[in-house]
């Protein structure tokens, strides 16, 4: 489960969407921070994150796990992050920042991998750098 946060982290670092998604459950679901609508299943999932639009870019993102369980074939991680990103605006590069909570629930599938299913994160409202 440590190694899933890894692969995770270093795949948000190297924009590679691919990395991120597979990481994921078909059927997995994210509950976003301040109230969002659950997104369900993985295509979903694709849009919330990946949506065309202006260029985000993940340029820092630090991962503490603080309590990992396991029960089965399910896990359990919980944390705290801190994650750093720029937004192409037109000629104009914003920075923004946040910090916050998250729980991650992992199932063990038959080929003995561990893939996410549901993630949930709050955070206070972001903050421009």
């Amino acid at each position: 489960m440590r190694e899933v946060h890894e692969a995770y982290r270093r795949a948000w670092l190297a924009s590679d969407t691919e990395g991120v998604m597979r990481l994921f459950a078909p059927d997995a679901v994210l509950m976003p921070h301040h109230g969002l609508a659950p997104v369900v299943g993985a295509e979903a999932i694709r849009a919330f994150w990946f949506a065309p639009g202006p260029a985000t870019v993940i340029t820092r993102l630090d991962l503490e796990l603080d309590e990992l369980s396991v029960q089965d074939a399910t896990g359990l991680v919980r944390g705290r992050s801190h994650v750093e990103w720029t937004v192409e605006k037109g000629s104009t590069l914003e920075r923004w920042a946040n910090a916050g909570t998250f729980l991650t629930v992992l199932r063990r599938g038959p080929d003995g991998a561990w893939r996410i299913t549901h993630h949930m994160w709050d955070d206070p409202p972001n903050r421009r750098l």
